[in-house]
């Protein structure tokens, strides 16, 4: 799993240019979507781990370094969207006004989830007991569900109309 620093210079770069591009110009930001998506479900996949594990199962270290990456990763992810996928696919669906607004907001709750999701790996992590394992695991999978779906929905449609 990259780090924070190593996804921030992965999503880094220019706005997608629409005229005149050059076809990897018009590429690039689909090919770096595609790398945040492949962070994100790996971050998913850890997350499921521990859920799996609970309740006794659960590496301390573990919960500790996904609660490093998890809103951080996500924040970036939803910065690059926001400033360069959405922009690229709106040039490219004139219509998808609401839908990018539907995952505008689905950033929030996602960030808002993660960071609740973040406390709990946090003081596991630092040694506290699991209070309620059915209950943590309940959250844990209701977080990498609902962003498996998100990157779903993406790489079914918002990556391929800007791919054109």
């Amino acid at each position: 799993m990259r780090g924070e620093r190593q996804l921030r210079a992965m999503v880094a770069g220019e706005p997608p240019r629409t005229e005149g591009a050059t076809p990897e110009e018009t590429r690039r930001p689909a090919l770096v979507m595609q790398r945040v998506h492949d962070n994100k479900l790996a971050l998913c996949a850890a997350l499921e781990a521990v859920a799996d594990a609970l309740p006794d199962g659960v590496c301390r270290a573990e919960c500790l370094r996904i609660a490093s990456l998890l809103v951080p990763l996500l924040r970036q992810a939803h910065a690059y969207e926001d400033d360069v996928i959405f922009p690229a696919y709106a040039a490219a669906a004139p219509d998808a006004a609401l839908t990018i607004n539907r995952l505008r907001v689905e950033h929030v709750e996602d960030e808002s989830f993660a960071d609740e999701v973040t406390e709990i790996l946090l003081a596991i992590g630092h040694g506290e007991p699991i209070a309620n394992a059915e209950t943590m695991g309940f959250m844990l999978r209701g977080l990498f569900e609902t962003l498996r779906r998100h990157i779903a929905f993406e790489r079914e449609h918002v990556l391929p109309a800007i791919l054109g």
